[in-house]
């Protein structure tokens, strides 16, 4: 068996101690404003997700993050890690992105064999995000950056589907349900995102960012953001 892919599954984990859980990512508000009430609102609003936001900036930007990491380029990783943390549109997910990098850094350091020159290079960032994080352990792990992708998508997707369970609420038959689409849409949306031009990146998404934006205002809430 292939030590890259038993990594993946490590790093793909909903035990990785990074705090994943406890985001929902606008999720939550939507729930509460009426825009998610039932399992196909759930389904639409993941979905719309992955293709519109996910797919189209994030996932490609991983692309190049684990091409720089590979190649040693520090300078571009840094760039990348920047971009990243300024298309955060709320303190909230700025604050999550920093708080999961933070914690995804002390893990690598607590492992004991990762290898000390990447460490010192994640150093480096004055705000490690965790797209930046993940990547640098992914590419020392020497995972296919095709499979990194997939691992990261399935994971957020992963992620997601708690959220709304939890949220709206939803069963556990449905949250499957959710996943198995969703599953069948992430090859595609990788397959994309690895040859995307930089010049195609798109995080355009409106309804993602008001809700965002109103869940910090939330009276109560399950969920960081």
């Amino acid at each position: 068996m292939s030590t890259a892919l038993v990594r993946l599954l490590q790093l793909a984990s909903p035990a990785l101690p990074v705090g994943t859980y406890t985001y929902s990512q606008g999720l939550e508000w939507a729930v509460e404003a009426g825009t998610v009430t039932d399992e196909a609102g759930a389904l639409r609003w993941v979905g719309d997700q992955l293709e519109w936001n996910l797919g189209r900036y994030e996932a490609p930007l991983l692309v190049r993050m684990l091409d720089a990491w590979s190649a040693a380029g520090k300078d571009a990783v840094l760039e990348l890690d920047a971009e990243y943390l300024a298309t955060r549109e709320t303190a909230e997910l700025r604050a999550e992105t920093l708080q999961m990098g933070y914690s995804m850094k002390r893990l690598l350091h607590e492992l004991g064999d990762f290898p000390p020159p990447l460490l010192d290079s994640i150093g480096v960032s004055p705000t490690p995000t965790f797209p930046y994080v993940w990547t640098c352990a992914a590419a020392a792990w020497q995972i296919p950056a095709g499979d990194a992708l997939t691992a990261w998508l399935w994971s957020w997707a992963e992620n997601q589907t708690m959220a709304a369970l939890k949220a709206v609420p939803l069963g556990q038959a449905a949250g499957q349900r959710l996943l198995q689409e969703i599953g069948r849409r992430i090859p595609a949306v990788a397959e994309r995102a690895l040859t995307l031009a930089a010049a195609d990146y798109s995080n355009f998404a409106p309804g993602f960012a008001i809700a965002c934006c109103n869940h910090e205002t939330k009276y109560t809430r399950l969920f960081r953001s």
